[in-house]
């Protein structure tokens, strides 16, 4: 029996991750110290989608995609292929650095379950009044959309659009407001 489950990343699932990020980034490459930087900083930001066969704690650990998300100032995700150096203390919106499931795996709920992870930690007002953020790239504006993501307004400036153009020329900055929740 194959179950596939979200959980977090961690250093030993870096080169997997490379491996997935080839695939699904071919384009938009990043070295793996982007990747261990990011698990080494923001550890609950970091998922794998994980292919179990079932067998228990003896079973095969094969990932089928991930998720890097981190803390930063608002309006201000790094450059494509660059370091952080640390979470800055005054972050107040949640970025969506990456999110990859391989394409055989897509079409089963699998990154509506991811993404709702991601956003549960987006929506604390408390730590990220600014909400949630992105860059969309191949397109994928309207899967985003189905997450709450737009366009912002106001409009990026124009350091902000220059960093953006980095990802490809079809990269869009989208944000998602906090949700509000009583």
């Amino acid at each position: 029996m194959t179950n596939m489950v979200w959980q977090p990343l961690t250093p030993d699932d870096i080169e997997a991750v490379v491996r997935i990020a080839n695939v699904i980034h071919s384009e938009l490459p990043e070295g793996q110290h982007v990747f261990a930087e990011r698990i080494n900083l923001f550890p609950e930001g970091c998922l794998a989608l994980v292919k179990q066969d079932g067998g228990g704690e003896g079973g095969s650990r094969e990932l089928c995609g991930y998720a890097i998300s981190h803390p930063i100032r608002r309006r201000q995700p790094p450059a494509l292929d660059a370091v952080l150096g640390r979470i800055p203390p005054d972050a107040s919106q949640y970025y969506i650095h990456d999110f990859c499931i391989l394409p055989e795996f897509r079409g089963r709920g699998l990154a509506g379950q991811g993404i709702r992870k991601l956003l549960s930690a987006a929506d604390d007002t408390q730590r990220f009044p600014d909400g949630a953020c992105l860059v969309s790239v191949y397109g994928t504006v309207p899967f985003w959309a189905r997450y709450g993501f737009v366009a912002p307004e106001p409009a990026i400036d124009a350091a902000l659009a220059e960093k953006v153009r980095g990802y490809g020329e079809d990269a869009r900055y989208l944000e998602r407001p906090t949700a509000l929740s009583s």
